[in-house]
């Protein structure tokens, strides 16, 4: 554990969740490969798309709306609806094609990939950690993702989960701190916000009024190697030196 700041008392934590708890990108990467073969059983023809495609579809649906910038699962929708029906992503809004079959089609698109995204279990020592943490002071995830929290066994440890969203803009951005903070009913100076990410986490929660504690799971961590807006209050060598602050 490194300090770079001076600490207040934690009364609170919010969490992120992808990179933090659990290695995110060969999680994504498996999902994509099931999503890819589903398509090839039942889409040949979205199946043809290069990933070059696949990304400019992405591109012209936030060109179109900023907003799905902030929602995965609405962008992913959108892109699946533009690959299957063939029409262009830029002209296509997050309000559902009134075409029944294509709707049905889609969802079950995106069910494919969003269970195969959640199917994994996080390393024991988090489930631990969270688990003593939460017994002492009230926990909330902040996501810029869209994991099933459920389905990874985490709910239990939050009050709730924020999920960025088309109305709830992604981290760094203040709206999920700002949320999360009068939810619990706690200022943001006694609340400690845990994440991986030095521009999303740890700039959005000083930004916001948070602490902010930094912790990666996926990669080693060393300043040299990252982008730096502001550094963090304290730097994690492991996720359960966290209880040091309840116990």
């Amino acid at each position: 554990m490194q300090f770079f700041r001076p600490l207040e008392m934690v009364k609170a934590m919010t969490f992120d969740l992808d990179d933090t708890l659990y290695n995110n990108e060969p999680i994504i990467r498996h999902a994509e490969r099931v999503l890819q073969a589903y398509l090839e059983s039942h889409h040949s023809d979205a199946a043809k798309l290069t990933q070059k495609q696949w990304w400019e579809l992405k591109r012209a649906a936030i060109s179109r709306d900023p907003r799905l910038a902030s929602d995965m699962g609405q962008l992913r929708r959108v892109v699946l609806t533009a690959a299957l029906s063939g029409t262009p992503a830029n002209s296509l809004s997050i309000t559902p094609s009134p075409d029944n079959a294509l709707n049905q089609a889609v969802n079950k698109c995106f069910d494919c990939f969003y269970d195969a995204r959640s199917d994994f279990k996080l390393d024991p020592i988090f489930h631990e950690t969270l688990q003593k943490v939460s017994t002492h002071i009230p926990l909330i995830g902040i996501t810029n993702g869209n994991v099933n929290a459920d389905k990874i066994g985490i709910n239990g440890y939050f009050e709730t989960i924020l999920h960025a969203s088309v109305s709830r803009p992604m981290k760094p951005a203040k709206d999920m701190f700002d949320e999360a903070a009068n939810i619990l009913e706690i200022k943001p100076k006694h609340i400690l916000h845990v994440g991986d990410n030095l521009i999303k986490d740890v700039y959005g929660a000083i930004n916001a009024g948070y602490q902010a504690a930094w912790f990666a799971c996926n990669r080693p961590m060393r300043l040299s190697h990252e982008r730096v807006f502001v550094l963090p209050h304290v730097k994690l060598t492991t996720i359960d030196e966290l209880t040091v602050f309840v116990s």
